[in-house]
């Protein structure tokens, strides 16, 4: 009977340790991500400018606030069952794009967007676009978490992001915008 009772008592704790599932690469971060009109927040919109051009998906993706999480693969982040949400979008033939991405609850978040110019779901250091909140300078390394979130509140924030492309040895934002 001692070990029926242990095995009673193990076997939630078990249970609660083990990963998440994680979702087929197309779905994650997609559930609950997406805004829809009149929905109130938490979330955040986002103006995305200084378009290289009009190719390819942007992506927009939502992080922990800390430099462990930021950018980290999606799958580790669900599996942890840690905050990720991604939309996703074709660019705009002209102007700025909008897009938003509702946040779990209200919170700080890192905010990334990747403009995938090629389509393939990954990001290209030779040839993508990428912004944060904030707009850090990027240079060759990624920003801190810290310089790429935001506070959001429990109704929808609104940010802009400017797109930075391989310039040199490191990132920045276009002269010369379409």
């Amino acid at each position: 009977m001692r070990r029926a009772g242990m095995a009673f008592i193990l076997l939630p704790l078990l249970a609660a340790a083990a990963p998440l599932p994680v979702p087929p690469r197309a779905e994650r971060g997609r559930a609950g991500a997406d805004c829809r009109p009149g929905e109130p927040g938490p979330a955040v919109r986002v103006d995305i400018g200084g378009f290289k051009d009009r190719r390819g998906m942007l992506v927009l993706e939502l992080y922990p606030a800390n430099d462990e999480d930021f950018l980290a693969a999606d799958k580790a982040l669900i599996a942890a069952g840690k905050v990720f949400r991604r939309v996703s979008a074709a660019p705009p033939d002209s102007g700025d794009a909008r897009m938003c991405v509702r946040a779990p609850s209200p919170g700080r978040y890192a905010v990334f967007v990747l403009h995938d110019r090629d389509g393939n779901g990954r990001f290209g250091f030779l040839r993508d676009g990428v912004g944060f909140a904030n707009n850090p300078r990027i240079g060759a390394s990624k920003p801190r978490a810290a310089q790429a979130s935001i506070a959001i509140g429990p109704g929808v924030e609104t940010i802009a992001i400017t797109l930075n492309y391989r310039r040199g040895l490191g990132f920045g934002p276009l002269d010369d915008t379409e």
